[in-house]
């Protein structure tokens, strides 16, 4: 069976690399293709995979500005030739189900979401950028979505990394999914015996993640915070931030683990589509403390592995670690820990090859 996988690009190593790294285990002998590729920032797992780029690759500093040739994407997605494939995937919350293929490929779409900026947070992306990209994203974003929806009906089988993407797919391409939460890598983290006095805010700092609820909140209480990475909005925040708050940019794997496993607990103020760091901050025995929407309802129990905040204000926030002050005691770290074996690189593994081949037998394909 000849492979192959479409990402929509490879600049950085995040949740969506980490499937793609999963997969290429899978299918060893898989070509990759992608719009933008740095290889300075991929992992040898990813890399020992022969990957093809689009036309983007060779615009104008394209490593950097990737994400302004997104109305480009789904023309330079056409002249990938994907005929002389038996199994193509495609990993989507950026173009990249758009190819041509053979009429007997079986085509299955792995979605991280359907296009952020082009559906559920177009207002939140507008509001975030200047003049001239906002002109840009009026223009663009009906043909994108007329796109989206066409090519959506091309694909064979759509999986989704969390039930609210999959209410997603429904709402957006009117087509039904199947739920396989991504890999993580379980093994790395570890339980601490020692538990530190600061909460942890880890992963990019952007608007959507909102990480500035997190520094209101901390301003607001004076405990303390750390804060694990990079962004836009970081030094914005920095200048806010009251001493309690100490920003640690980009840290080294081993730093990260260590500052995960003795925490007091995570602070995950974002709607994300399913959040890796959760079920890393978990496997280390630690709680989270989150808005109760999007992914973290698939991977955090309220009450016995984190706690919920209702509402994404200062007020609900601190709310919710006051609660956890009160209650920690009940937070038991193996039983955190254990509630998060479902989401293994290998179960990951076991039911990806598993609808492969179910799908494989029910359609005839070879």
């Amino acid at each position: 069976m000849k492979v192959a996988i479409v990402h929509y690009w490879l600049v950085n190593m995040r949740g969506g690399e980490k499937v793609l790294e999963a997969l290429c285990e899978l299918y060893p002998e898989a070509d990759i293709y992608t719009h933008v590729y740095d290889p300075r920032n991929i992992s040898e797992t990813i890399k020992r995979h022969h990957i093809k780029t689009s036309f983007i690759q060779r615009l104008p500093n394209a490593i950097a500005w990737y994400q302004n040739y997104l109305p480009l994407m789904p023309f330079a997605l056409r002249f990938f030739n994907l005929k002389q494939y038996d199994l193509v995937i495609s990993a989507e919350s950026g173009p990249s189900k758009g190819m041509r293929l053979s009429k007997n490929a079986l085509h299955i779409c792995y979605c991280h979401s359907p296009m952020r900026y082009v559906w559920d947070l177009f207002d939140e992306y507008f509001r975030s950028v200047g003049l001239f990209k906002k002109g840009m994203m009026l223009l663009c974003m009906k043909p994108l979505r007329i796109w989206d929806r066409w090519t959506a009906k091309r694909v064979d089988q759509f999986i989704a990394n969390s039930t609210t993407v999959q209410r997603r797919i429904r709402d957006c391409y009117g087509r039904e999914s199947i739920v396989i939460h991504p890999p993580v890598d379980l093994e790395a983290f570890q339980i601490s015996s020692k538990v530190d006095d600061y909460y942890l805010l880890f992963g990019q700092v952007i608007q959507y993640k909102r990480p500035d609820l997190a520094i209101k909140a901390f301003n607001a209480s004076g405990r303390k915070l750390i804060v694990v990475g990079q962004g836009n909005m970081l030094n914005d925040l920095m200048k806010i931030a009251k001493p309690n708050i100490q920003f640690m940019g980009r840290l080294e794997d081993s730093q990260i683990q260590r500052l995960v496993s003795q925490c007091k607990a995570l602070i995950f103020p974002g709607l994300e589509d399913f959040g890796i760091i959760p079920v890393e901050v978990m496997s280390s025995g630690r709680p989270v403390i989150a808005y109760g929407q999007g992914g973290v309802l698939d991977t955090v129990i309220d009450g016995q592995t984190g706690i919920f905040f209702s509402e994404q204000t200062v007020a609900s926030l601190n709310a919710a670690i006051d609660k956890y002050e009160k209650t920690g005691d009940q937070f038991i770290p193996k039983n955190i820990q254990a509630s998060t074996e479902k989401f293994s690189k290998a179960q990951f593994k076991t039911q990806f090859t598993d609808l492969i081949k179910k799908l494989q037998r029910k359609s005839g394909y070879r």
